[in-house]
């Protein structure tokens, strides 16, 4: 392990990570989970959602890696897209504003729209959702859609809709009180994520229908927790509601988090279009314990 790493910490509506720029620091593949939940840790390193790794590509501009505070891989980040394409503008590293970027779950391209000092406005192409019971994944017929699905959990008897944007979520409406003030995904939300029926673990949102064009929702990702933001999150929570008849295909939908709000819309071609802010908090270099 390194004595020293250069480091970024940005976040997307206060979902934040440690981004690592790989092209200048090579990590050693079996150090990364434990360095990322080192680097997470708030009290012993710098305190985020997780790590992000900004690497060279064969097929792309960048390739993003994302690790998860319990060091488990993810196979996309909405906020962290965004991040990326922030610090690529901001460091030169690309030239035009719109670039591609290869994740685990595919390649995506991020526009950067505008930047006010620290701030960047970027919009991403997030393609199409994945509706599939195989795609989500979730047990039983593989080639069915889950949408107001009945999801038994305990004394619970919820509704789910199952929506994977290159990583999989489960999303569950619910009433405008029981949404918004009580901390569902806090005391589900862990429940929902190791249950058995979703054999790789999954994302967790508790939607709660303002308007067509507007939903509040609260987000716990599988492998970090409670987040104040989830880009892929945000976008499953969109489609999913359009797939119950709460909202327009076509339309733009705001999607308000506990850390801001991000602007989502499922155009009629299919594709899934995610803006939201990207900002950079602090840049230094952390030393690493030997005992790491």
């Amino acid at each position: 392990m390194k004595s020293s790493l250069p480091f970024t910490k940005m976040h997307g509506l206060g979902n934040s990570y440690v981004y690592i720029d790989c092209r200048l620091h090579d990590l050693q593949e079996e150090e990364i989970p434990e360095l990322a939940q080192f680097l997470s840790s708030p009290s012993r390193g710098i305190g985020s959602d997780g790590i992000i790794l900004i690497c060279l590509s064969e097929k792309a501009d960048l390739k993003m890696r994302i690790f998860n505070k319990d060091g488990s891989e993810g196979k996309n980040c909405g906020n962290g897209l965004r991040c990326v394409a922030a610090y690529a503008h901001h460091n030169g590293i690309i030239a035009h504003k719109t670039l591609s970027i290869e994740t685990l779950s595919g390649i995506v391209f991020a526009t950067i729209c505008h930047t006010n000092q620290n701030q960047t406005q970027v919009s991403v192409n997030m393609g199409r959702p994945r509706l599939l019971r195989k795609e989500i994944p979730m047990i039983g017929p593989e080639n069915d859609t889950i949408i107001a699905e009945s999801f038994q959990l305990n004394s619970e008897n919820l509704s789910l809709t199952a929506v994977s944007m290159g990583n999989p979520h489960a999303v569950f409406f619910v009433a405008g009180s029981k949404g918004s003030k009580h901390d569902l995904h806090l005391s589900l939300g862990p429940k929902i994520e190791n249950d058995k029926r979703f054999p790789e673990k999954i994302n967790v949102e508790f939607v709660t229908v303002e308007s067509p064009h507007s939903l509040r929702c609260r987000v716990w990702e599988r492998g970090s927790g409670a987040t104040q933001a989830c880009g892929t999150g945000a976008c499953a929570s969109a489609v999913a509601a359009i797939l119950n008849g709460h909202s327009a295909k076509g339309h733009n939908i705001d999607v308000h988090l506990d850390g801001g709000c991000l602007q989502v819309c499922w155009k009629e071609d299919g594709d899934v279009w995610m803006a939201g802010p990207a900002q950079t908090v602090a840049a230094g270099v952390i030393f690493i314990p030997q005992s790491l």
